[in-house]
């Protein structure tokens, strides 16, 4: 085994849920939406942009457009496009992004034993360098892959095979791991890498291939 492919949100960080940073923001200009409503406008409003046509030249565009849509839905008819900017502005000072314990001991591990590591995230180049860059992280990946990378998403071939291909391995020379079924397990199956799903509450079912924590890996490696 050569590489450990991680997803970033609720596998190496945490956060608040989008609905409730969506929430904390708008109780700011003082609009009040319950989290169900939000849900309910976040899931319309996302069959209406394709993210594979994202760029990153054009972020304030996209993110405001996004805002505005989602906003609508939620019946807000006064400064739209005011508070739709203002949203993309305050977003992760609402986050309260947390590295998890289990995360940079694991990393620090495979770095020790020579394992390269890489990062695949359903997120944009300048949200993660914000992250990265702010918590500290960006040091120990020898690779990140992101949306912008190859104009595709979890769990799409193509950002698996990306990031392997900036690792110069092949997929049984790698281990994914991350939190998502459907996004992150499933995806890199498709693939042919290992996967792994973190599962800190041990809530799913015996079918898959689990970790309870992090550190779990540096026996698997």
């Amino acid at each position: 085994m050569k590489a450990v492919l991680f997803d970033l949100g609720l596998t190496l960080i945490r956060t608040a849920s989008f609905p409730e940073i969506y929430r904390r923001i708008l109780a700011r200009f003082g609009v009040t939406a319950s989290l169900d409503d939000i849900v309910r406008a976040q899931k319309a409003t996302e069959n209406e942009f394709d993210t594979s046509t994202y760029d990153e030249s054009r972020r304030k565009e996209f993110w405001t457009n996004y805002n505005v849509s989602l906003l609508e839905k939620l019946g807000v008819k006064e400064n739209t496009v005011f508070v739709a900017e203002q949203i993309d502005v305050l977003w992760w000072g609402c986050s309260h992004v947390q590295v998890y314990p289990d995360a940079e001991p694991t990393l620090s591990g495979l770095k020790a034993k020579g394992i390269q590591i890489g990062l695949v995230s359903n997120g944009f180049k300048q949200d993660l360098d914000h992250v990265l860059g702010t918590l500290g992280l960006e040091k120990w990946f020898d690779t990140i892959t992101c949306i912008d990378s190859c104009k595709c998403s979890k769990p799409d071939k193509r950002i698996f095979l990306y990031a392997l291909d900036k690792l110069g391995i092949g997929a049984h020379e790698a281990i994914f791991v991350g939190d998502s079924v459907l996004y992150d397990y499933e995806g890199a199956l498709k693939v042919g890498i290992k996967p792994y799903i973190i599962d800190r509450e041990g809530k799913l079912p015996n079918k898959y291939d689990t970790i309870a924590n992090l550190t779990d890996l540096l026996t698997l490696v």
